[in-house]
């Protein structure tokens, strides 16, 4: 029913605007669509400015009020605005904190579902960087009218303390230290090439963060032969500092190429800062495959909040991440291949329902290294290389020993590598016009055989320190390392590990 308009009468009446304006609060309402009293006069209040006087104090105005009630703005306060609080004494707080850090500090233990727990209270936050310059200083006493001009400070007073200080530095000055003196060299180095800073472009880079923001649980996969060389303590300790809440382990690769005492002994050892698995990836005769996605399955249970999860695959190119996965799924999912850099760009695969696996291109940080421990860490390509691959035989030469090198290449003996080389070439047919050695191509193929395991080769692990004084009890503990070794609750037998290499007795590594 539409309204009737009521008819204004003498005093005490309030007039009525007979206005069909969308603004005015007493126009008949024709529809359901239209705006309502309530609300035209709520706009109405939001167009309306106060009256303010020239100092901009307000003096008046439509909507304000001049005089404020007692009780306004203020709400009463009811008893259940506390019925879900906790209250925490300093001592809870104190245990909290050692019960985090000890946490923390423990590799085999994960704190889950971290947004509901206090950790504000965890660590005292301080902002030391940030200095309060307007409290040593006021600011009208150094830039303002009434600043005040600092006595600037002189060390020397006089001009002969000005001649002692400088004879005393005199007497100090050594010429060899001093860099602006331009030493003419007769050879200087060049610059590196380009080949050797693989692994270490912005877009490299760029897939590491994509695989490890997606990820988790990141698993980094290190070389037998050499894990501290392929392990990234950059990449853990940000992991351990801006990605606290992600689980980091090791996967031990390659072990097929070492032998089990090794094996054993470097899973010890890397345990100690994360859980640490054996793992030799094929797709016929796989060791570690059980262990590892039982792993994965004691993860996905602990992340029951998600749907599902995601495992990364990071470290060192030629380690073989692609090929751990191809392991687990049986099947080649992912362009495997004995050579660096394969893997492009990161994808993602499918292992089960809930877990999912994230390959990664190989990533180097940078640390120094010289290029001839860049082209043995597998990180650069053999067929890259330029006309100086024979230089770094030397270090093949004595890294490994002779009577591996012997049993290998059927050479008994020679003078130095280029000896070496030469008479490898001559085995092999790599000759050149007129009958000389070609002493690149047979380096090359000295380099590949590298890449590849064909060399007897490994990095000798650390001693254990509780073992170090009788040799039988550190023999009897790696023996039982052999046959039974339990990472995170699951255990490994690696004697059941098909070593490929023929090593000499332990006792001449140790």
């Amino acid at each position: 029913m539409p309204q009737k308009r009521k008819k204004s009468g003498g005093a005490g009446h309030d007039k009525i605007n007979r206005s069909n304006s969308a603004t005015n609060p007493d126009r008949v309402q024709k529809g359901a669509h239209q705006r309502d009293r309530t609300t035209i006069k709520r706009l109405n209040m939001y167009r309306t400015k106060p009256d303010r006087d020239k100092k901009g104090k307000i003096i008046g105005g439509d909507y304000m009020s001049k005089e404020t009630a007692p009780d306004a703005g203020r709400t009463q306060p009811h008893r259940k605005w506390f019925s879900n609080t906790r209250v925490v004494g300093q001592k809870e707080v104190e245990m909290f904190r050692e019960e985090l850090e000890k946490a923390d500090k423990n590799p085999y233990q994960f704190v889950l579902r971290r947004n509901r727990l206090p950790l504000g209270l965890a660590k005292d936050k301080f902002d030391g960087a940030r200095m309060k310059l307007l409290d040593a200083e006021p600011f009208d006493k150094v830039f303002g009218k009434k600043k005040l001009r600092k006595r600037p400070k002189v060390e020397m007073g006089d001009v002969e303390s000005l001649l002692a200080s400088a004879d005393q530095a005199n007497c100090a000055y050594m010429e060899e230290n001093d860099s602006n003196i331009d030493v003419h060299v007769d050879f200087k180095e060049g610059v590196r090439h380009a080949v050797f800073d693989k692994g270490q472009s912005k877009r490299i880079w760029g897939e590491l963060y994509k695989v490890i923001d997606c990820s988790d649980v990141i698993i980094q996969v290190l070389d037998a032969r050499d894990p501290m060389g392929t392990r990234s303590a950059h990449i853990e300790k940000q992991i351990k500092t801006e990605r606290a809440h992600k689980q980091l382990i090791f996967v031990l690769n390659k072990c097929d190429l070492v032998p089990t005492w090794v094996t054993a002994r470097w899973v010890k050892v890397l345990s100690e800062d994360f859980p640490t698995l054996a793992f030799h990836a094929s797709l016929t005769n796989p060791f570690g495959k059980g262990s590892l996605i039982q792993l994965l399955r004691q993860f996905s249970t602990l992340h029951r909040d998600k749907q599902q999860i995601s495992v990364g695959f990071i470290g060192y190119p030629n380690v073989g991440k692609s090929s751990i996965i191809n392991t687990l799924r049986s099947k080649k999912v992912c362009s495997v291949a004995p050579i660096p850099g394969q893997t492009k760009v990161w994808q993602y695969i499918t292992l089960f329902r809930r877990i999912f696996l994230i390959d990664c291109p190989g990533v180097v940080y940078p640390t120094g290294d010289t290029e001839t421990e860049i082209v043995l860490k597998g990180v650069v390509r053999v067929e890259s290389l330029r006309d100086d691959a024979a230089y770094h035989i030397e270090e093949v030469l004595r890294r490994v020993k002779k009577e591996y090198i012997q049993r290998t290449y059927n050479i008994l003996s020679w003078t130095d590598y280029e000896d070496f080389l030469s008479q490898f070439a001559k085995r092999s047919g790599k000759l050149l016009k007129g009958g000389d050695p070609d002493l690149n191509a047979a380096a090359k193929m000295v380099l590949h055989d590298w890449q590849r395991g064909r060399i007897p080769y490994f990095v000798p692990p650390p001693l254990d320190p509780s073992n170090e004084e009788g040799g039988d009890e550190a023999a009897e503990s790696d023996e039982k390392a052999k046959k039974k070794l339990t990472q995170a609750d699951v255990q490994q037998q690696l004697s059941k590990i098909r070593v490929q290499n023929e090593f000499l007795d332990k006792s001449d590594v140790v």
